[in-house]
């Protein structure tokens, strides 16, 4: 599958994201968190739906009802006066104090949003504790950070672009690998190896 000059194959289908969903809400409802409350957070864009959908699969586990919020780390960048920013709202139904939180992402990377995003959440609250669950990790972090919950370990190389389409967002569910094509890229790729 070839997308904008772009080699691009899929590494996730929805069957797949379904049983990574199941298993990240396995996961977490097995780690208690000692007995502070459950507040998952969906980072923007496509870890709000996820964070629903965990919701709905530790619901079906027999969790007690939780609170699922939304957050924009976006003024928490630090690259903002690199980027032209373009804001969503943040909406977290609870206070955070003394919570478990589990931030949900779809893709971690470089950690780089992961820790705009711990700097905005510690800006409503002190939470008891803050973990992390992604649906994709693709490796190549920039910072310390590394997720408490994964749905798939996906070693990639830097210069390829993982993409999450969720039904809520894109009318479909997956994860594609997207790969540039050229001589320069082909050259970079040998080096690598």
């Amino acid at each position: 599958m070839a997308v904008d000059g772009a080699a691009a194959r899929v590494v996730m289908d929805a069957e797949a994201i379904r049983r990574a969903l199941v298993r990240l809400s396995h996961e977490i409802a097995e780690r208690r968190g000692g007995a502070a409350p459950l507040v998952l957070v969906g980072l923007r864009t496509r870890g709000i739906p996820l964070a629903a959908r965990l919701a709905n699969q530790l619901a079906a586990l027999g969790a007690a009802p939780l609170a699922v919020g939304r957050l924009d780390p976006t003024l928490y960048r630090d690259d903002l006066s690199r980027v032209r920013p373009r804001l969503d709202r943040t909406a977290i139904p609870v206070d955070i104090a003394g919570r478990r939180v589990v931030l949900v992402d779809d893709v971690l990377y470089t950690g780089r949003t992961v820790r705009a995003a711990l700097d905005a959440l510690v800006d409503l609250g002190r939470p008891a504790v803050v973990e992390l669950a992604v649906l994709v990790d693709r490796g190549h972090r920039e910072l310390p950070i590394r997720a408490d919950f994964v749905g798939k370990n996906l070693p990639t190389h830097r210069q390829e672009r993982v993409t999450v389409r969720l039904v809520e967002v894109d009318g479909r569910d997956e994860v594609v690998i997207e790969r540039p094509e050229g001589p320069a890229v082909s050259r970079r790729n040998e080096e690598v190896q």
